[in-house]
């Protein structure tokens, strides 16, 4: 476990039994994995996960797309106050019905960034993006294409016109309290090669990947997170930009993960220690043409919402302070 996840766990165990929107019946130990939980709401009141502003709209957004929560029973959102995904909806989906708020919070990465354009449904985010059609060659036992679960998904998705009139879409990878250990993830359970999955795209011209150096060190290399999930994805958002998916001329990947979290930016490849200090380092080194890939820090990105114009947004910027107080602990981007 790492340390920024169980000081989270200290705090929830506080901030449960302090916040006033929780009622007496959320404060109690929640049931997760088997066992009673103190940073875990009871099942029952799972939806108090989310923030108030979003949680008609997020849950019915997720039903209406057939999308997995994850760890979530009966189709409702996990119970852990540390949920990754509930983390995520929570700080990307108050923006998919404010395009200027959502315009103010990514131009400072992007900035000629003209104007937000509408994912799905209507709105300006998305969530659980799997693509429009199955690029990469997946296979689950059932053959139905899940958005959340067995398939490569893009934890969200936003697009915007640019200045120059094209579009670009961003997915984005989202983390919160995770960290990895050294796992071989090469050989599933089953003992199917998963360099065997994606060889194929790897082994393209086109290639996404700076070729020249992984063949020197291994293509199996990729294959410990959170390598393994940069290489699903960056494949995912190349071949979405290939079939000009939702009008697109050039699809990103984008990176959020919070600076406090120093567990997380542990390089787990051994043979792709030699390329940086940090996995999103030296992911940004292995990505071609390297704009197609960008990680910022949690505090970076939000923490400047809180003197931005954005009265709209003021209900959820406290929320955030209550709920995510390290976001506004100021921190430079991760590199």
């Amino acid at each position: 476990m790492g340390a920024f996840l169980e000081a989270e766990k200290e705090r929830y165990v506080r901030f449960k039994a302090e916040w006033p929107g929780f009622s007496d019946e959320a404060r109690e130990q929640g049931e997760y994995r088997g066992r009673l939980r103190p940073f875990c709401l009871p099942h029952a009141c799972a939806e108090k996960n989310l923030y108030s502003g979003i949680r008609k709209g997020v849950t019915a957004y997720f039903e209406r797309n057939a999308i997995k929560w994850h760890d979530g029973r009966e189709r409702r959102p996990s119970v852990h106050l540390c949920d990754s995904q509930v983390c995520c909806a929570n700080m990307l989906f108050p923006f998919a019905n404010q395009p200027e708020a959502l315009a103010v919070l990514l131009r400072p990465l992007y900035p000629d960034l003209a104007e937000m354009l509408c994912v799905e449904d209507g709105l300006f985010v998305g969530h659980e993006w799997i693509g429009a059609c199955n690029y990469l060659h997946e296979v689950s036992r059932n053959g139905v294409r899940t958005r959340g679960a067995n398939y490569t998904s893009a934890d969200a998705i936003v697009r915007f016109r640019r200045t120059d009139g094209s579009v670009e879409v961003l997915l984005i990878e989202w983390k919160y309290c995770e960290s990895y250990g050294g796992a071989n993830l090469r050989y599933a359970k089953s003992g199917k090669d998963r360099t065997c999955i994606y060889r194929w795209l790897y082994e393209r011209d086109d290639c996404p990947l700076d070729k020249v150096t992984l063949d020197r060190i291994g293509f199996e290399a990729l294959f410990f997170e959170p390598f393994y999930q940069f290489l699903r994805q960056q494949l995912l958002a190349h071949e979405m930009e290939l079939a000009h998916e939702l009008c697109a001329d050039r699809v990103s990947l984008l990176h959020i993960a919070p600076a406090h979290n120093a567990d997380f930016r542990r390089v787990t490849s051994t043979a792709l220690k030699p390329l940086g200090e940090t996995a999103t380092g030296i992911w940004s080194r292995l990505v071609v043409p390297r704009d197609r890939f960008l990680s910022v820090s949690t505090e970076a990105l939000f923490g400047p919402l809180r003197e931005a114009p954005l009265p709209q947004m003021g209900h959820w910027l406290a929320y955030v302070a209550a709920r995510y107080p390290w976001v506004f602990e100021g921190s430079d981007p991760i590199g």
